[in-house]
């Protein structure tokens, strides 16, 4: 019916369009009128003159010519009778682009009932069907933000990218390990909601707490991870402390001698991938204290890659680990510190990834300050491009 009323509708007149979409609603028959005016936008009044138009003529031998309307004539709309309507309604929904820095609305929830009745306040008649229409006609529909502003960038980004990928290629091809290394975001700990939606019997949604406040016996947890490029496996400490380069550090250390050491057994370095902030910063000593203090039990080099200010997302653990730990707890109230630990161990990957996950209830005290001497003791080598991103620590002795 939509389609036979849009291929003709332009050749007919008025009077014309009325008695065909009367036609086809007295041929559809129980509801007809309703679907009619579904399908063409004609109003259902207008549906009903035309079926009585329709027997009339049935009825009469020689029907009387009707008249039909000048083009023009009719009800005038909304919008032609309000011509303000439009540029009031827009100034409304985007205040900012459209100058009006102090709209009424310019910190409020723009729902149509609102915008309506803002609207009627500045003098407009309008209605909130009437608004949802027009704005459907402007092109407007309902949108969530979208990460894609990254802010400046260094002028060195990709340089120090390609500075990465090749010391990883070339460590990979050495047989030596390569780790990508985080924080993931802390999480509370207790019957509290966890974002996502988890398959559950209709209407039986489970209960959690109402606010988020800390529970101060259960505390919270602090994910930290290490990620084996190489062989698509991962460590991560759950600690229930602070998050500190002691902490970052004994987490590569339990990896190491947990996993990396079986996997690498003639490693002869390794390399860290890692953001240039949190524990593990760039600029922080107590991370190059603590790894120091790790290249003299391995007995043998670390080096470390830091990625560029802004580009924490593409951090390989972030998209091949973190990502899926999300995904597997989503919905799932993290209750306790052992369910934490399940939920990690228990994320995997079509391309095979494999977790161990364990707590690490130790204790790592925050304001801890690395003097000048003790800072003097790492033997650090910085790389000649960006060597504050960029570094080598060797076991004591070693040049």
């Amino acid at each position: 019916m939509r389609e036979r009323f849009h291929r003709l509708s332009g050749m007919l007149d008025e009077r014309a369009r009325r008695l065909f979409v009367a036609a086809e609603a007295v041929t559809y028959g129980h509801g007809g009128i309703v679907v009619a005016s579904l399908a063409t936008g004609m109003a259902p009044s207008t549906i009903g003159a035309g079926i009585k138009e329709l027997r009339a003529l049935e009825q009469s031998s020689s029907p009387t010519p009707l008249r039909i309307r000048r083009p023009g004539a009719g009800r005038k709309k909304t919008v032609d009778k309000d011509p303000t309507l439009i540029s009031d309604l827009e100034g409304l929904v985007e205040p900012t682009t459209r100058g009006d820095p102090e709209s009424p609305l310019r910190w409020t929830l723009k729902s149509i009932r609102r915008l309506a009745s803002e609207l009627v306040t500045m003098g407009h008649e309008t209605s909130a069907r009437m608004v949802a229409k027009l704005l459907h006609e402007l092109g407007y529909s309902l949108q969530a933000n979208r990460k894609k502003l990254e802010g400046a960038s260094h002028p060195d980004r990709n340089a120090q990218f390609e500075h990465i990928n090749e010391k990883v290629k070339e460590q990979l091809a050495a047989e030596n390990p390569v780790i990508s290394v985080d924080t993931k975001k802390k999480e509370l700990v207790g019957n509290f909601r966890n974002d996502g939606r988890e398959l559950r019997p209709k209407g039986e949604p489970e209960d959690v707490l109402v606010h988020d406040f800390v529970i101060p016996e259960l505390g919270r947890a602090n994910p930290y991870g290490v990620y084996d490029i190489a062989n698509n496996t991962a460590w991560v400490s759950v600690g229930i402390d602070h998050d500190t380069g002691t902490f970052a550090v004994e987490t590569i250390r339990r990896w190491w001698n947990n996993k990396g050491s079986e996997a690498f057994p003639k490693a002869k370095s390794l390399l860290i991938t890692a953001d240039g902030g949190g524990s593990n910063g760039s600029r922080l000593r107590l991370w190059k204290v603590e790894l120091q203090r790790l290249a003299d039990e391995l007995g043998f080099s670390i080096s470390v890659c830091h990625l560029p200010p802004g580009t924490s997302k593409w951090n390989k653990i972030e998209h091949r680990l973190f990502s899926f730990i999300t995904q597997n707890w989503r919905g799932k109230p993290l209750v306790t510190h052992q369910v934490i630990i399940n939920l990690i161990r228990a994320t995997t990957t079509r391309t095979g990834l494999e977790v161990t996950c364990e707590l690490d209830q130790n204790i790592y005290p925050t304001g801890i300050k690395v003097t000048d001497a003790e800072m003097a003791t790492v033997n650090i080598e910085r790389d000649p491009f960006h060597g504050e991103w960029n570094y080598t620590i060797r076991p004591a002795g070693h040049g």
